[in-house]
Order: structure tokens, then C-alpha cells, then sequence
């Protein structure tokens, strides 16, 4: 076969013939260009390898001819509007079946029908059993041509339809097989939540091919899982949980699932992604090491009493170190409040700033009220820096206690947190005490706070002795504390 023929076949495969046989639109455009042309008989015609096709016709009730006696195969090459005028004459057409019989062809128009690559289809054409010596009038001509043009539309629009339908198909294929790669489960639902497919990790995992009822999930968990699933389907929040789901030996194994929603240009959800991660193992690490940090949390917290008691014993028939002792004793007691942060009892702490602070200013509590007033903004604190913000306060409330507004019956503080995005303002200021002494010798408890701020806090401090009463500012790094 020619190379052109094999090319102009390929093209013609392209646009799905089998689903425009017969198609209404088609066919309206024939019965007009019947109309058009006053003859009994049109035609869409497409010339395949062995046959002209008629995918729509009017005044004729055949679907297709051999392609050796088409007229369309002629006209198809003829390069625009072909006319026979007296297919009798016509050493083309002379000995065709259809012009020595029925239906006795006398008049032949045909308009070639171009693909986008300026290929060749076939034609739309009519046909008359009467002698037309003048042919087409010129207004049937253009006419019979913009009606090929139309005719090409309607094909163009479902060849475009069969190749995005074909790349819809593609792209799910190899989203499928990338999913089905992965090693987690993998899901997808409709934006009411309906689940509509899960990848093979789920078959393998569950031995069930979908687990759409929460069966698998473990019967302690569903209920929380459930909630939470619809709590995001009702807010567009990112769903995470963990949970326990059985696997098909019957074990249930914890799970990490999350899903995440995807939304249209107008921000509607149209779909939810979510996977199912396995962390069983880890799972039971993280609960050896809490063990493990259990006791010596424990155990630090007993060392933490015993240096106190011994320090004690020895200040207490040293009049001369007693403050000393007191003062060291009462350091102790801030950093085991502050190692209850660095490695929190479960369901004991905040585990926030405000809650921290809280904690440490305990003993300057009255019943009646607060001494220390905690204002302004929160925020969850990490571990590292539990230690030194308990040692500076500590010193800061300790100084109060002895000199400042503390050691008044009607002094207090007020500690203002401020979230400055990339830093934390935290202001003390005492109200109510003595007349502060404006000049200080600089001691340990100083050069503890300028360690503590600058070398573990990333920050700076400021201390100024106001008329009312001391203002200390320091200002930290958020990163440094912030969880």
C-alpha cells in the first residue's frame, strides 16, 4: 500500500466512524444539501480501504460501496468541487454499475472532505438520475461547500472527543500503576465522601478489594476516625489520624491516613485524596522510648530531690551560706517544673508557654489572686526551650521576691507576650514595690538570664529600673521556642 493511503487510513481511523454512523447531525446536513442541490439523492461519504462508507444519506437506503466504482474515490482527489456531468461520456465512469444501472447515475457533485492535515477523506456529494448539462448553480456550489466545511466540524469534534477520552484513559492508567507503586494505600472520594477507589496496596493490605463501611477499621477507632472524616468533609480541612486497621492475617496494625482536597478554579472541592501509611513499627518504637523516657524522667526528677535535700542538710547549721542554699534550692525546684515540658507526663501539660509560666509562678499565688498576671499571646513551646525560659523567669520572680515588686504586699507583675511573627516579646514589668535601686551589681543571676536569652533563645534583653518599678524586655527567637 502507498505510504499516503496508509497515512490518509490512519487519519480516517482517528475519528471513531462506527459511533457517526447514522448521526442526526450528519444526516441533516445530507437532507439539506439534497434540498440544496434539487437532486434525490446525498451523501456523507468516507473512503476506507476497501469500501466508501456513507455515514449519513438521503434518497439512498445503501450503507456502503465497493471502493472500485466510488465516485467519491475521484472526487476525494479532484482537490475541490468535482462535477460529472455526463458520467455516460465519462471513460471514468462509463462502465459503472451505478450509470449502466440502478439507479442510473446522470449527475455527480462532490466536495472533498479535508482532515486537519489537509488529508483527503472523502466527500460530500449529490447525486441526480436526470441529464444537468449546466451543472450546479454557483450558488449551490458554495453551498455544497460550506456544508463539507460543516460536515468536517462534526467530525473534527468527535475525533477531538475520542483523543481526550484517550488521554483521560492514559493519564488514569498511569496514575493508577503509580499508585498502585506506592507502598501505602492509597484512595480517592467524591466531594459528599464517597469512596471510589482504592489502589492495590488496599487488596493486599485487607485481602478485600475496598472496605468502604469502616469494617476493617478497628471498633475503638472507627467512631473518632468517622467524626473526623466528617468534620473535614464539612470544613475542607486536611483529614489526619491515627488508627487501627486489620490486616488480612487479622493483626490491626496503627495507621497514619491523611487526605487532602483538591478544588476547582472557584475553590469547590471536586475530589478528596488520602493514603494510609503503615506505622505499626514505629509506633511501638515511639512507645519503648516513651518508656524509656518515663523512667528517666523519673529518675532525673529523683536526682533533682535528693541535690535539694542535700543542700539543705548542709545550709541548715550555716547561717552564713543559708541564702545561698535557699536560693540554689529554689533553681532546683524551676528546672524540674521546666523537665516536666522537656519530656511532659501524658495528659499532664499544656505544654504551651502560658501553661509553663503558669506552673513556675505557682508559689507567688494567693488565694485571693494572681501576683504574676500572664497577657497577650500563646503559643506551644518545644522542648529545648523549656529549660532556659524556666531559668530566666525563675531568677526574674526570684529578684522580685527579694527586691522588687513581689516583696511588697502590694506589688505585682505583669507579663505581657507578644507574637511578633519571626520573634516573641515577653515584657515584665513590677508595679507596687519598693523604689527600684538603679544601680545593680551585675551577678550570676544576670549573666544567667544573658546566656540563657542570647546563646539558647537566639534573642536579647533589656532591663530598665523605672520609676514604678523594674521593666525587663526580652525578645526571642519564635523558631528558638515555638513547637
Amino acid at each position: 500500500m502507498d505510504p499516503d493511503e496508509e497515512e490518509r487510513l490512519r487519519i480516517l481511523r482517528a475519528y471513531g466512524l462506527d459511533s457517526l454512523q447514522d448521526d442526526p447531525e450528519l444526516s441533516a446536513i445530507a437532507t439539506f444539501a439534497a434540498k440544496l442541490c434539487e437532486a434525490p439523492v446525498a451523501l456523507v461519504s468516507l473512503v476506507e480501504e476497501e469500501r466508501q462508507r456513507f455515514l449519513a444519506r438521503e434518497g439512498l437506503d445503501q450503507r456502503d460501496t465497493p471502493r472500485d466504482v466510488s465516485f467519491c474515490t475521484h472526487a476525494m482527489m479532484h482537490g475541490g468541487l468535482m462535477e460529472v456531468r455526463d458520467p455516460k461520456s465519462d471513460p471514468r465512469f462509463a462502465q459503472n454499475p451505478y450509470v449502466i444501472g440502478e439507479p442510473f447515475v446522470r449527475f455527480y457533485a462532490g466536495q472533498p472532505l479535508l482532515s486537519e492535515e489537509g488529508i483527503s477523506l472523502g466527500a460530500l456529494c449529490i447525486i441526480d438520475t436526470h441529464e444537468r448539462p449546466n451543472g450546479l448553480t454557483e450558488m449551490q456550489r458554495d453551498g455544497l461547500s460550506i456544508l463539507a466545511q460543516a460536515v468536517m466540524r462534526r467530525l473534527r469534534s468527535r475525533r477531538h472527543s475520542i483523543a481526550a477520552r484517550r488521554e483521560h484513559a492514559e493519564r488514569e492508567t498511569y496514575l493508577r500503576t503509580l499508585a498502585d507503586s506506592i507502598p501505602a494505600i492509597a484512595w480517592s472520594a467524591d466531594p459528599a465522601g464517597n469512596f471510589d477507589y482504592f489502589n492495590q496496596r488496599m487488596v493486599e493490605f485487607t485481602g478485600e478489594p475496598e472496605d468502604t463501611d469502616g469494617g476493617s477499621f478497628h471498633p475503638e477507632d472507627w467512631k473518632k476516625a468517622s467524626a473526623a472524616w466528617k468534620h473535614s468533609l464539612a470544613t475542607g480541612e486536611t483529614y489526619e489520624i491515627e488508627h487501627r486497621l486489620r490486616r488480612h492475617d487479622g493483626e490491626y496494625r496503627w495507621m497514619i491516613s491523611r487526605a487532602v482536597p483538591v478544588r476547582d478554579a472557584e475553590g469547590s472541592i471536586v475530589r478528596w485524596f488520602g493514603t494510609a501509611v503503615d506505622i505499626h513499627d514505629l509506633y511501638a518504637a515511639s512507645e519503648s522510648r516513651d518508656l524509656l523516657a518515663k523512667e528517666l524522667s523519673h529518675r532525673i526528677k529523683n536526682i533533682f530531690a535528693v541535690v535539694s535535700g542535700l543542700i539543705s542538710l548542709s545550709v541548715r547549721n550555716r547561717p552564713d551560706v543559708k541564702g545561698f542554699g535557699d536560693e540554689l534550692i529554689g533553681t532546683i525546684r524551676a528546672l524540674g517544673r521546666a523537665h516536666d515540658y522537656v519530656r511532659p507526663a501524658q495528659g499532664k501539660r499544656s505544654g504551651t508557654l502560658n501553661g509553663m509560666l503558669k506552673d513556675l509562678f505557682g508559689p507567688y499565688r494567693r488565694e485571693s489572686c494572681a501576683r504574676i498576671t500572664i497577657l497577650g499571646d500563646d503559643l506551644a513551646i518545644a522542648p529545648r526551650s523549656a529549660t532556659p525560659l524556666a531559668l530566666v523567669f525563675h531568677e526574674l520572680a526570684t529578684n522580685s521576691a527579694k527586691y522588687g515588686a513581689l516583696s511588697s504586699d502590694e506589688g505585682t507583675v505583669q507579663l505581657t507576650v507578644t507574637d511578633q511573627g519571626e520573634t516573641m516579646l515577653l515584657r515584665w514589668v513590677e508595679r507596687g514595690g519598693p523604689p527600684p535601686k538603679t544601680k545593680v551589681k551585675e551577678g550570676f543571676g544576670s549573666r544567667l538570664v544573658e546566656m540563657s536569652v542570647t546563646g539558647q533563645l537566639d534573642g536579647w534583653w533589656e532591663r530598665r529600673f523605672e520609676p514604678a518599678g523594674l521593666v525587663c524586655e526580652l525578645t526571642v527567637s519564635r523558631a528558638a521556642i515555638a513547637r
